[in-house]
């Protein structure tokens, strides 16, 4: 498979945005329709994997982004001295998990579900680029609400929040479900 000159064209975008881009400014850049520019971007994606590129296209919601492939993330890494993040506290998974999963939540909301104040693990994921503010609602106060970010998606391998796993809704369901994932482990 060869690449069009239009194809190469949002390559050279991507990489040299090094952020996500959304699909609509996508379709204005190469004057087109987005389900075009989701057709070329999945063709690109095709050629990356075909020719075993370290590079990869990620398709992030109604995004793109261009990214290193994670075989290759520690050499990355170590070229451009980064260090390596540290893992999330137990804390900051549950606070990502009760924004992903109800999102947009103001912190009174995290709080409410944790029963403990959650104000500095939510301020250190936005700070982590893990949790954006998407606004203020229409309540006394005027309260910031929280949702995942682009980042979000990209560090938990997820194209949208629709692949997150299901959470079962009862205690029969929870144990279907675990053995079901011990059965694929298998």
């Amino acid at each position: 498979m060869k690449l069009t000159k239009t194809e190469k064209a949002a390559v050279a975008v991507l990489f040299a945005s090094g952020e996500p881009i959304p699909a609509e400014r996508l379709a204005q850049v190469f004057d087109c329709d987005e389900a075009a520019v989701h057709w070329m971007l999945r063709r690109v994606m095709d050629y990356f994997d075909e020719e075993e590129s370290p590079l990869q296209v990620l398709r992030l919601d109604s995004q793109y982004q261009m990214s290193t492939r994670e075989e290759f993330a520690q050499p990355v890494r170590n070229a451009l001295e980064m260090k390596k993040n540290q893992p999330l506290s137990q804390a900051a998974m549950e606070v990502l998990a009760i924004v992903a999963y109800n999102q947009p939540v103001t912190k009174a909301f995290v709080e409410q579900i944790r029963s403990v104040d959650s104000a500095s693990t939510v301020n250190m994921l936005v700070e982590r680029g893990l949790l954006e503010e998407k606004g203020r609602l229409d309540l006394p106060g005027r309260p910031v609400s929280y949702g995942t970010t682009a980042h979000f998606l990209r560090s938990f391998g997820l194209e949208s929040v629709g692949e997150l796993p299901m959470v079962p809704e009862s205690r029969e369901e929870e144990e279907e479900l675990d053995g079901q994932v011990r059965m694929e482990r298998v």
